[in-house]
């Protein structure tokens, strides 16, 4: 079974998707007329009832990590680990460059694709794929509304005040 919830936060309203074991999901649906889930599903789901709690204290600035079972879906062994590596690498307040990624996930993909990677992460904010950015400037987001990417990531990173210095 799946459960759906969603969250009103500064970049958006977020959708939360459980199957009740993990958190499967994160989106920013294309307008929040169209958020899935019901209080209902917070009740009969506790991971996602925890999943909207965590992620409002994130947003309110109490919390910094996030304790969640994630399951990342059917992904490449190379997405699965480079995603794994930024998970468990990359704390709240750090940013890492698109080569450091790759380096650290023993993977020999190059930076370059790393962007891509990124782009798969099903799980933005608790997968923190916004704390990635290019060598020489932000680099690419595809969380936040329709054209919002780039805003929607600065403004993640100044939340946890991680914007490089050389980009302010």
């Amino acid at each position: 079974m799946t459960y759906s919830g969603s969250i009103t936060t500064p970049v958006g309203v977020l959708a939360v998707h459980s199957d009740g074991v993990a958190i499967t999901r994160v989106t920013w649906p294309r307008s929040a007329s169209r958020a899935p889930g019901s209080p209902q599903d917070a009740e009969r789901d506790p991971l996602l009832a925890e999943a909207l709690a965590q992620l409002g204290a994130y947003f309110a600035g109490e919390r910094s990590d996030f304790d969640l079972p994630f399951d990342l879906g059917p992904q490449s062994d190379v997405t699965n680990a480079v995603l794994h590596v930024l998970y468990d690498t990359v704390g709240h307040g750090e940013t890492v460059t698109y080569g450091e990624l790759a380096e650290r996930s023993g993977t020999a993909v190059p930076a370059r694709a790393i962007g891509s990677i990124m782009g798969a992460n099903p799980i933005p904010i608790i997968v923190p794929c916004h704390r990635v950015v290019a060598s020489d400037g932000l680099g690419g987001y595809s969380g936040g509304g329709p054209g919002e990417g780039l805003l929607t990531k600065r403004w993640l990173l100044e939340h946890e005040g991680a914007l490089p210095a050389a980009l302010f």
